[in-house]
Order: structure tokens, then C-alpha cells, then sequence
């Protein structure tokens, strides 16, 4: 069983304050789950996670894994209908915004997303 599978089996995930919640599965295969942020910044914000663990992106070394997860994100912003436009995020180490130590993709839609960063 993967990393993310344990918690998946249990239909629970751990939010900032370390409690189990339930967690609302938007798309899952054999090597990606994706499912709601419970802190969603955007009407739509959706995590999508490789189920096996790898700690960031820096430590991705598996190109089809990365082309799976890419997918993956496209595939949410489908089925969520965001044609309009969404963004994906991958926050990377401690400098770069990462809290969780689990490598994992933001798709933020449902709304105009303003600039990036502040000018």
C-alpha cells in the first residue's frame, strides 16, 4: 500500500490542526489522487497527490510520474469545468511555501485569479 493509499482506505485526511477529515475525491487512479483542500483558496482548489511518496518536486525523478500528475491537474480542471482558466501550483520547499512534505499539486479555479506574486 502507497502513502497516500493508508489514508485513502480510511477515507480521512489530516488537515493544519492534525484532526482527520473527510476528504472529497474529484479524480483517482493508480498513480495519482486528487481530491478538495480543506483551506481552499479559490471557489475551486483541488491537491492532487502521487499516491507513492516523494517529498517535493525537487525530488521528482520519475518523468512519467510528473506527466501523470500534469494530467492529472488537467483532468480536475475538466471535470470541475474551468474552461475559463485555472492555475497550478506546486509549492517546493521550505522557501518556496511547502508545508506538507508530501509532493502535491494546487489547482485554484473557479474565479479570475489575480498576479502570481505582488509586483
Amino acid at each position: 500500500m502507497g502513502c497516500v493509499e493508508g489514508e485513502r482506505e480510511r477515507g480521512r485526511r489530516r488537515g493544519r490542526t492534525g484532526r482527520a477529515t473527510a476528504a472529497r475525491i474529484v479524480h483517482e487512479d493508480e498513480h495519482v489522487l486528487a481530491f478538495e483542500d480543506i483551506h481552499p483558496q479559490a471557489p475551486v482548489h483541488v491537491l492532487v497527490v502521487p499516491r507513492r511518496h516523494v517529498e517535493s518536486l525537487w525530488e521528482l525523478d520519475d518523468p512519467e510520474l510528473a506527466g501523470r500528475l500534469l494530467f492529472a491537474a488537467a483532468e480536475v480542471a475538466r471535470k470541475l469545468a474551468l474552461e475559463r482558466g485555472f492555475r497550478v501550483i506546486a509549492n517546493t520547499r521550505r522557501d518556496g511555501g511547502q508545508e506538507v512534505p508530501h509532493l502535491h499539486l494546487h489547482v485554484l479555479g473557479g474565479r479570475r485569479l489575480g498576479r502570481m506574486l505582488p509586483g
